[in-house]
């Protein structure tokens, strides 16, 4: 090599070249894509599921993403795409979660319904971002998303706690825009009835 030049840096390849790699054979290579992507996976469902869920549910991703490597679109960016695959994983936990719950959820604890209490009396309105950064708020309004259905819980999450616009959470999800509107309005509506009344009975 002649004085003075470096060698050159080792560039990754994108994630086009990988997926390409995987389908034409060489499986070994999908470790590329999960050492890439596996933060980020992890930080989504992190959002959407229990802890203890997570980890099974980031390898249950992983494994739905190499089945269907074949359908994805070249021309979007393979990063959204697992995104969507990742947030319907969790969709799908709350959908079968609900199914063999067998215990009856329990009401607020009367804690919880004393700082409810305290709460709609000193502020009408209260940001979901806001109720979200307190332990005891965070409590209370994981108790009432539990009330809802998973897609409910899954819009409302998207669309209130994470504010993604609408357009971005019909993507994620596989639904309309339009259902989307709808489903967060009514979402919205049940989870503010569900405190109301808790409120009310402390």
């Amino acid at each position: 090599m002649p004085l003075g030049k470096t060698m050159p840096e080792t560039v990754a390849p994108d994630d086009q070249k990988v997926v390409q790699r995987v389908l034409d054979g060489d499986v070994n290579a999908f470790a590329l894509l999960m050492e890439r992507y596996q933060d980020y996976v992890l930080a989504i469902i992190r959002r959407h599921a229990p802890p203890t869920q997570v980890e099974e549910l980031a390898q249950e991703v992983f494994i739905k993403t190499f089945q269907s490597l074949g359908g994805w679109r070249r021309s979007g960016r393979f990063r959204s795409w697992l995104a969507s695959i990742a947030v319907r994983t969790c969709y799908d936990f709350w959908r079968k979660h609900y199914r063999t719950r067998e215990v009856a959820l329990s009401a607020l604890s009367e804690a919880h319904r004393e700082w409810l209490d305290r709460a709609m009396a000193d502020a009408s309105e209260t940001s979901w971002q806001d109720i979200a950064r307190q332990r005891e708020a965070r409590e209370i309004l994981d108790w009432a998303l539990d009330q809802l259905s998973a897609a409910d819980r899954m819009v409302l999450e998207l669309v209130y706690l994470e504010e993604r616009p609408v357009k971005e959470a019909a993507r994620l999800l596989g639904w309309t825009v339009s259902n989307v509107k709808v489903r967060s309005f009514r979402a919205r509506r049940k989870i503010n009835q569900l405190l109301l009344q808790e409120g009310r009975r402390s």
